[in-house]
Parts: structure tokens; sequence; C-alpha cells
């Protein structure tokens, strides 16, 4: 059975009882992003539903049965590259032989990889960029990176444009896609965040509003269209899902997670479809 609903800047679709979230349109041509929901998976307790993170405590046969279900209703045409995620600023080749998933928080594939990362609550960005000489059938480059607020203030992507660019990558024709993440109604942080960010560019004070409690409400999703548009990203697209308000779809760290019960994770995935001749 398949399906899909409309969800502003993207949509959801159903499949094999899996559901998941795309872009409203294609990105490019032969490139398909889908965002995972709770729905369709066998974990359990606070990781009920399709959890695709292994370290978060759940039993290593149902993470692997989640992963297989996705494989298969996505369609997948290699497993994904997955990561160890450290809220860092390191950009991993997918294209390279790895025997372990590598230690970083976003990931490039200039070829047939499939892109993934892990969330629940940052923010996942998925990057498309066509070559500089492209030639007519040539694929575009792919990226994906985990932005949660230290890896934005870091420079997570920035990083990952810098790698896309170096592989030939043209930027003026790059697009951005932003998934879900914890929104600003849900996301308080302190003065040290906000200070951060106003250090770096003094724009980014538009993305705190001051709370009752003396802190602030912070926008991820303004944060990075603000820092795009620094980098010279011309098209970003999607964001404005949150995360925390919907429980029933998904996983959320700020919402759930307490000691002894992590919650679970969703996926990002970008990928470029097999061609068929």
């Amino acid at each position: 059975m398949s399906g899909a609903e409309a969800l502003g800047a993207g949509r959801f679709v159903t499949r094999d009882g899996l559901c998941w979230l795309e872009p409203a349109a294609l990105l490019m041509p032969g490139v398909r992003v889908a965002v995972t929901t709770r729905a369709g998976g066998v974990s359990l307790a606070s990781r009920e539903g399709l959890n695709l993170a292994s370290h978060v405590g759940d039993e290593a046969e149902r993470v692997a049965e989640n992963r297989r279900r996705l494989r298969h209703a996505l369609a997948l045409p290699a497993e994904p590259c997955w990561l160890q995620q450290v809220h860092g600023i390191e950009v991993a080749d997918a294209d390279e032989s790895h025997s372990v998933p590598p230690v970083a928080d976003a990931a490039i594939t200039l070829g047939a990889g499939v892109l993934a990362i892990l969330t629940a609550d940052c923010l996942p960005v998925v990057f498309v960029m066509p070559l500089r000489a492209a030639t007519p059938g040539v694929r575009p480059l792919l990226g994906v990176a985990h932005a949660g607020w230290r890896g934005l203030v870091g420079g997570v992507l920035e990083a990952t444009l810098a790698r896309l660019e170096a592989a030939g990558g043209d930027l003026a024709g790059a697009v951005a896609w932003l998934g879900p993440a914890i929104g600003p109604a849900a996301f308080e942080v302190g003065d040290e965040v906000r200070a951060a960010f106003v250090a770096a560019d003094s724009a980014a004070a538009a993305a705190f509003a001051p709370n009752a409690r003396s802190r602030w409400q912070a926008d991820l999703f303004l944060l990075a269209r603000q820092r795009l548009a620094r980098a010279g990203v011309p098209t970003v697209l999607g964001g404005g899902v949150c995360t925390v308000s919907d429980a029933a779809r998904w996983y959320s760290y700020r919402r759930d997670a307490r000691p002894g019960a992590d919650t679970g994770r969703l996926a990002t995935l970008v990928w470029q479809e097999r061609v068929t001749l």
C-alpha cells in the first residue's frame, strides 16, 4: 500500500507500513530525499517505532530489522553510509570504503552512495550541487549534514559545502533542503548559545526571542538559512516542521529522553535513483 499527504514544503508518503517525509518537489532530477517517521518499526519502550540508531540502547536485532524495512520500502540502491555523530563538523566521503561508521556529522557522495544522518531534534540539511563542468546526463553531487546548534555555530554546513565545491561542485546552482527539527516555540537556550551565534554574525540576533524565564527561544531554521545565505547557497527549501510538537510522528530528545531511557532517532537520507537503460 502507498499514499501521500501534503505538509507545507513536503509531503508524507506511506509504503509497506512505513511513512516518510519527502520534499514537495524534486530538488534536482533523479535525486531522492526521505526523512523517516516512527511508523512501521519494531523497536519498543521509549524508542517505540522505527528507531534507526544503534547507540540509544535499543536491541541490535530490532535496529537491523528497522534498517532492513527501510531499505526495502525506499528501494535503496545501496546500504546507507551511517555515521558516528558527535556534534562536530567533520565530513565523511561515502564513496570510500568504511569498515565501521566514520566519525563525522556530515557526508558527501559523488556517485551512487546513499547518505544518512540521524536526528531527534537537531536539524538535518540536504545538499544537491551540480558539477561546474557538467555534461548532459552527469548527475549532481550530494551532501547531508547534522546541524544542532553546536554544529551550526561550528560551521558544519560551510564544511559540507566546501567539500562539495572541492569535488567540482558549482555553488551557484546548489540547493539546500531543511528537514524536521525542534521548532522555535520549543527550543529554549541560554545566553551562551545566543552569544556564540551573535559573535559570528550580528544578524543572528533575529533568530532569538526572549522568554519569561530570562532565556531565549531559538529558531534553528532561521539560523541555518542565515548561514546558508552567507555561504552563497542560492536556493534553500523546507524547514518549519517541529519534531517536539508531534509525538506520533517524530522522535524528540528534548521531549522524551530521560536518564536510563533514551529516545529513538529518525533518519534523513539522500540518494540518486538507479538509471535503467
